[in-house]
């Protein structure tokens, strides 16, 4: 699996000002283990590029700090 610790475009698109640094909801509900807690921030990112647009990370996260932009051609 390719690793993103860059910033880079990603599905899952996490609004760090809105992010909470102990929260882990997104991380928990991912079935595929693909968003982290970046150890200097405390707060969530993909790690690793291999979304499948399920969206609980999105409906899961209390602030509405996570938007998963879903391609067109899946929409």
């Amino acid at each position: 699996m390719p690793l993103t610790n860059q910033r880079v475009d990603v599905p899952v698109i996490v609004d760090e000002s809105k992010c909470l640094e102990k929260c882990v909801a997104c991380i928990e509900v991912c079935p595929l283990d693909v968003l982290a807690k970046d150890p200097e921030t405390g707060k969530a990112y993909m790690k690793y590029d291999e979304c499948w647009f399920c969206l609980p990370c999105e409906k899961e996260c209390p602030t509405d700090a996570i938007t998963v932009k879903i391609p067109f051609l899946l929409r």
